[in-house]
This record gives C-alpha cells, structure tokens and sequence, in this order.
C-alpha cells in the first residue's frame, strides 16, 4: 500500500469514526429517558477526564462531574428536555456541532439553539465548550415563578456539590 493510499484509508476510518461519535451524539439528545440515562448513553462517547465549559456554569470535569453537574441539574430545571443535532462539521479532532434543544420550563414550551465544539480524542470527546445565548434560559425562569424554587435549588446544590475536579496532565 503507498503512503496516499494509506493516508487515504486513514482519513476514510477517520471520518466514519467522528461520523458514528455524532450520530452517537444526536441519538443521545434525540429522546433522553431522564437524567441518568443520558448520562449513561454518554459515558460511551466522553472520555473519563472530559472537561465541559458552557456559559453562566462552572468549568467541570469528568464523568461523574458531568452526571452530577450537568445532567441531573438540566433535567431537573426540564424534565422532557431533548435535541436534535441540526448540522455538524469536522476538521481533523475538531467537530462543530450546531443543536436545537426543546422541553417545558415550569409548564411553558422552551427552546434553545446552541453549538458545541468538540475535541476527540481516540473516539472520545476530551472536551466540550458550547456556545449559546444563555438569556433565553434566564427570561424563561424569571419569567415562570413555578420554576424559581426548582432554580434555586439547584443553584445552592451547585454552589455547595463537593465533587474533585480532576487535573488534566
């Protein structure tokens, strides 16, 4: 096999791989059966040490920060939250994917468009950073006093979880 053919077969493996990760991605997000089922779909997707950077939360790291700290709160504040994966692109570890999120906040429709960037890593994302407008998300609790108790407890559980950050080395 020449040195073309084999860079050649190597993107092909390359792109089918970041391909099945995103597919893997939307079915996640597709129809989630509550917290700790979404999470346990993505363990298979996240590296162990996964750093996840969005706006208006802290900077966690790893899989139990991202059950704990991510999952458990966003499904607790929307419970029937789900997503479809509206477009993605690839470049090299690098993926764009682009997301709109619905569910019911408080008993009213909610909806958010987003767009992670991801990094892989051997098949699995070693970091998440997603890029949204959080404000919809402030304007739907402030404006739903049946969600202000909810939000409020999550905000003191968060500020007061105990979980390690791991060290990337």
């Amino acid at each position: 096999m020449t040195a073309t053919a084999s860079s050649t077969a190597e993107t092909a493996r390359s792109e089918r791989s970041t391909k099945d990760w995103v597919e893997g991605f939307a079915e996640g997000w597709r129809a989630p059966r509550g917290p700790d089922a979404f999470a346990a779909h993505f363990r298979t997707l996240l590296d162990p040490d996964v750093r996840l950077i969005q706006p208006r939360l802290r900077t966690t790291v790893g899989y139990r920060a991202f059950a704990e700290q991510f999952a458990r709160p966003l499904f607790a504040l929307i419970p029937d939250l789900h997503g479809e994966v509206e477009r993605w692109a690839a470049r090299e570890d690098t993926l764009y994917i682009e997301l709109t999120l619905r569910g019911t906040l408080g008993g009213r429709p909610f909806r958010l468009r987003a767009c992670d960037r991801i990094t892989l890593r051997d098949g699995l994302a070693v970091e998440r950073e997603s890029y949204f407008d959080p404000a919809p998300l402030l304007i739907a609790i402030a404006t739903t006093p049946r969600a202000w108790p909810r939000f409020l407890r999550l905000r003191a559980g968060a500020l007061t979880e105990k979980i390690p950050r791991r060290r990337r080395p």
